[in-house]
């Protein structure tokens, strides 16, 4: 087959050394888990939208690719994705269209029912995004389904750099691990993310969903430096901590997210560092049922 003919040119060109094929990125032969190994369905979620503000833009798509793992990170089979446009209230910008390749010709018309996006996730044990920052605020202002999950992110609750990555964007780390995609539409970056999290990270050799579930299930405390010196925000800065200056529910302070074995550390350098004295601070217990959510 002409396909086959391909495949042996490509690895021998690799044989000498000289070249590095990047293959296109095939659907993944589904298997069975072992008899009696308990699974779970995991569920790989991403949105284009009008742009990055969660409380006044709108996705304009969303897809949802269901999967199943097991506990020590085996992904077994890929079921078939939930992938729909939707018509937003306001017309899509020439900039946003140049970064999604989405049209509003292609979106005219368009909705994205939320019960039916309800019932697509409600069996999904786990809700993984690469930046689940950004998604999880966009998803859980579109359907009440996403406050009930537990949620992890491929961008930043794995080392990438620690694994010999450069970087953690979706497109550089396909590529660096082979292969390539369709890149903008929501699907294709689902399928590109499940197949990373599929594969053994390059140094610890384990598979990048073993490493992402076991920090996911790592609580974190936030801890809210209120009324901090101004003098000491670089400090604060250097050591981690970000500005949160949006008028709301939260604390207009410096913050900081840390495991929980670091609290009482990061508590005792506040008191003798920044406050210089005893002091009462606001903190949070983090889980993977809150954590990426605009609720803490």
């Amino acid at each position: 087959m002409a396909s086959d003919h391909l495949e042996t040119l490509a690895q021998t060109l690799e044989a000498t050394g000289d070249y590095r094929i990047i293959r296109r990125l095939r659907p993944r032969i589904n298997a069975s888990p072992p008899p009696g190994l308990p699974v779970r369905l995991g569920l790989m979620v991403d949105v284009e939208t009008t742009g990055l503000d969660y409380r006044r833009d709108e996705i304009i798509e969303l897809a949802m690719t269901p999967f199943t793992y097991s506990l020590d990170g085996t992904i077994y089979s890929v079921g078939e994705s939930f992938q729909s446009l939707r018509q937003p209230s306001e017309p899509i910008t020439p900039e946003i269209t140049a970064i999604t390749g989405i049209t509003n010709e292609m979106v005219e018309g368009r909705s994205i029912d939320p019960a039916e996006v309800a019932t697509f996730a409600s069996p999904a044990s786990l809700v993984i995004a690469h930046n689940a920052a950004f998604d999880r605020r966009f998803l859980e202002r579109f359907s009440d389904v996403f406050t009930t999950k537990p949620w992890a992110c491929s961008l930043s609750q794995i080392d990438w750099s620690a694994e010999g990555y450069e970087g953690s964007k979706l497109a550089y780390l396909a590529q660096a691990a082979g292969f390539f995609y369709d890149k903008h539409r929501a699907m294709h970056d689902c399928l590109a993310t499940i197949e990373l999290l599929a594969m053994p990270l390059p140094r610890s050799q384990v598979t990048g969903l073993r490493h992402l579930l076991a920090r996911a299930r790592v609580a974190s405390w936030r801890i809210w430096a209120e009324n901090s010196p101004f003098e000491l925000k670089e400090q604060l800065k250097a050591r981690g901590y970000r500005w949160n200056g949006e008028p709301g529910p939260q604390p207009r302070a410096w913050h900081i997210d840390i495991p929980e074995p670091e609290l009482e550390a990061e508590l005792r350098f506040l008191k003798t560092e920044i406050y210089c004295r005893d002091i009462d601070l606001l903190i949070r217990r983090i889980d993977a049922y809150d954590r990426f959510s605009d609720r803490i």
